[in-house]
């Protein structure tokens, strides 16, 4: 079976690249990076959705409370009423994401 390439991107890794290209002490950037997603976060939490131009719109949507199977067991569980976080990339972006592979190709 072939591994997937994909890769995670963690918050260090965004705080090292910022750093890098302004400048800004790593302290500075990591607060400013927490306090981005923090803001995101209750944003999307009060709003139910969150739509930043020319990069998309973030959904928060509930899910009801259903019965579920496992197919090895046959065991029946209540899987709990829970919200689910979705994401629709703008136009833009979509087309600057595709414009990239383009050119890498």
């Amino acid at each position: 079976m072939k591994k997937s390439s994909r890769e995670n991107t963690h918050k260090k890794n965004i705080v090292k690249n910022i750093f890098n290209s302004v400048g800004i002490p790593s302290s500075y950037v990591e607060k400013l990076v927490n306090d981005l997603i923090a803001i995101l976060i209750s944003t999307v939490h009060s709003r139910r959705n969150l739509k930043i131009k020319n990069f998309g719109v973030f959904n928060l949507k509930k899910k009801m409370k259903k019965i579920g199977r496992n197919p090895k067991n046959k065991i029946n569980y209540e899987i709990v009423e829970r919200n689910i976080l979705t994401f629709k990339a703008a136009v833009k972006l979509a087309e600057r994401v595709n414009t990239d592979v383009k050119k890498k190709s």
